[in-house]
């Protein structure tokens, strides 16, 4: 299965899911039989970077600054192979569904949804003032991506 995580903007929520998940699935050998790949990219904005506060969310995570500095916001339109390629994209709202291509709509989940089978919205953390909210959106986000890995290790495996 290829995963394709989406935000606005794909330099805070998307990117960290793209991180965070693509490390567990390295770590975990139930993951790893069903999942193929791991990407983000935005469904709105075009940036060139990814946020410095999920920067900071990520470098707490433990991973490598130049790891993290290698992300380049991927955006619907230059990649759309991304989301052809993918078998699942997974929002952080329902609201990212709208802006999607209507032939993209039955491969769209929202990550609380598809993870604990109800929908929560994730907040944007970008329009968070000061650091500690905006760590307080992302270990939010983390507990739903952890969701959502046991969901997939629930998976039959083919």
């Amino acid at each position: 299965m290829k995963i394709l995580f989406v935000c606005s903007s794909n330099i805070c929520r998307s990117p960290f899911c793209e991180y965070v998940f693509r490390d567990m699935v390295e770590k975990d050998p139930e993951l790893k039989k069903r999942v193929d790949g791991v990407a983000s990219a935005a469904v709105f904005n075009r940036m060139k970077r990814i946020h410095p506060m999920a920067r900071t969310a990520l470098l707490r995570e433990g991973f490598d600054e130049a790891y993290i500095d290698s992300h380049r916001p991927s955006f619907k339109w230059g990649d759309r192979k991304l989301f052809d390629d993918a078998d699942l994209i997974v929002g952080m709202s329902r609201a990212n569904k709208i802006v999607l291509p209507l032939r993209y709509h039955r491969k769209f989940v929202t990550l609380s949804e598809y993870g604990e089978g109800r929908y929560e919205k994730i907040p944007d953390p970008f329009l968070m003032k000061n650091v500690d909210d905006y760590l307080a959106v992302m270990d939010f986000l983390k507990a739903k991506i952890v969701s959502f890995a046991e969901k997939i290790k629930s998976l039959p495996c083919d």
